[in-house]
């Protein structure tokens, strides 16, 4: 569904698994996501909030849901909410955050020296409010605590993704091919222009391989012309927005070439589905993938050998780590860290 991806689809998760002993109403903005909500019946207010509506706003349509609910927990997800929920008076509610989209290199997310001193200082204030801090891989919690210094300590909660065992079953012995696709932003940090380079390297070898380059962004023009300059454009498609799933049904291999990630739900999509993945070796992708799937972006020659590899040697082909949490799972860990912000804000109230 177009719009429901990153924490939305994280969301929706906990909501569809449920948090073990806890209800949930979730505050969010008209659009995919609460309309989505809307369809699942769960509570959910639609609400001015967010950085299209500004703080204003979306401080008094936070403080009025917690007056409204008085809540024991108030769950935050990105940067914006984070911030909003510190700057009102939360009452006897534990503030909880949740940290999706942090990078080790603040040129990925700030455009200056400046902007990321600024942000990194916002970020620290704000966290002295919070009673638990969650993220969703290792590499997401070191560069959470190389930034903003927190002295609370930080739960490290991957995304759980649910296997199927008819997928199980069949995962392993999908066909050799080389459709390849993109689910990503079409967006810098994504390193779209370096998978046309490698898939033209490809598609030399292979005439028969296809490239698949899903998504909108502000590179979409520019993608679209080097496809021609590169002389692949027969071999590639940009379609927009697609359903995830029904394209990953289709792909051989998934390619996802970005400057960092915190803990893809498209790789995970992808393992799960069987798909050979292909991925830089940065933030929390390595806590995904084996070794044999990850290669730097810079090299065309390089990517393109990982890409056919993962497409004609279906053995080859990444499996989810059995370690890696469920839904359930992840939402019966949330009950936990929830029952322990609690009590921190219990203590934190009893000695102000």
């Amino acid at each position: 569904m177009a719009g429901i991806g990153g924490v939305a689809r994280h969301v929706l998760d906990v909501v569809e698994a449920g948090i073990p002993g806890w209800r949930i109403v979730v505050l969010a903005p008209a659009g995919p996501l609460s309309d989505r909500l809307h369809e699942l019946g769960v509570p959910t207010l639609v609400e001015q909030f967010g950085p299209e509506a500004g703080l204003s706003a979306s401080r008094q349509a936070l403080s009025h849901a917690v007056t409204r609910l008085r809540p024991d927990v108030v769950h935050t997800h990105l940067a914006f909410a984070d911030v909003t929920a510190a700057s009102i008076s939360p009452g006897r509610a534990a503030l909880v955050s949740t940290e999706h989209g942090i990078a080790a290199d603040d040129r990925v997310y700030h455009r200056s020296a400046a902007r990321s001193a600024a942000a990194a200082a916002v970020h620290r204030a704000r966290l002295a409010r919070f009673d638990a801090l969650i993220a969703v891989s290792q590499a997401t919690a070191l560069a959470m605590q190389d930034k903003w210094h927190p002295r609370q300590p930080i739960t490290v909660l991957p995304n759980g993704v649910d296997r199927h065992p008819e997928e199980d079953a069949t995962a392993g012995n999908r066909a050799s091919g080389l459709r390849i696709t993109s689910l990503a932003r079409l967006a810098p940090e994504k390193g779209l222009p370096e998978l046309l380079d490698a898939f033209a390297v490809v598609l030399a070898d292979h005439p028969e391989a296809r490239l698949t380059v899903a998504g909108e962004g502000p590179l979409q023009e520019d993608l679209v012309r080097r496809s021609l300059v590169l002389g692949i454009d027969r071999a590639v498609e940009f379609p927009g927005f697609v359903d995830a799933t029904a394209q990953l049904a289709r792909t051989d291999v998934l390619a996802q070439l970005s400057v960092w990630e915190n803990c893809s739900y498209s790789l995970l999509d992808a393992v799960v589905a069987g798909a050979g993945v292909v991925a830089t070796p940065v933030g929390g992708n390595p806590e995904i993938l084996p070794e044999r799937c990850l290669i730097g972006r810079d090299d065309p020659e390089a990517v393109a050998a990982v890409l056919v590899d993962q497409g004609l040697r279906p053995d080859y082909r990444p499996a989810l780590r059995p370690a890696w949490p469920s839904c359930t799972d992840m939402t019966a860990r949330l009950a936990d860290i929830y029952e322990s912000a609690v009590m921190t804000r219990q203590r934190r109230r009893r000695s102000a």
